[in-house]
């Protein structure tokens, strides 16, 4: 697997994988393809950068990290439904925090997103904390 750094040419495919991400965990985000391109060109312009996960030529997924915290804030991670359960998440996600040289970083899960949630506890992770919103 390889892994590649995004610049703005890939914001049109990495909105389309960020809208599969929503769909999948089941988000209540609204925003239209168009709309995340453009939230995406942003993220990339700031303090974000976004990598692609490659085998051969193909696109497996993606994720967005935000460098400028500590530790690293993984904001988006999303391998392709046709490439689940083969242990490409896994195997990107290892490779990913050797890319970026990272041995600590911090994820959200939505609550309900079960699979979500016992994928990341796979990879090694721990809860360390509840966030609640009233509206």
């Amino acid at each position: 697997m390889q892994i590649m750094e995004c610049n703005n040419q890939d914001v049109p495919q990495l909105a389309v994988m960020n809208k599969h991400l929503i769909e999948d965990e089941k988000s209540n985000n609204p925003m239209s393809v168009e709309e995340l391109e453009q939230r995406m060109l942003g993220f990339l312009n700031s303090e974000y950068k976004a990598y692609l996960f490659m085998e051969d030529k193909t696109v497996l997924g993606y994720a967005l990290v935000r460098h400028t915290s500590t530790p690293f804030y993984l904001r988006q991670f999303y391998i392709k439904r046709e490439f689940r359960r083969q242990h490409y998440g896994k195997m990107a996600f290892e490779q990913l925090m050797k890319y970026i040289q990272a041995d600590t970083i911090d994820i959200d899960v939505l609550p309900w997103n079960e699979r979500g949630r016992l994928f990341w506890k796979s990879c090694g992770f721990e809860e360390t904390c509840i966030s609640m919103r009233y509206k």
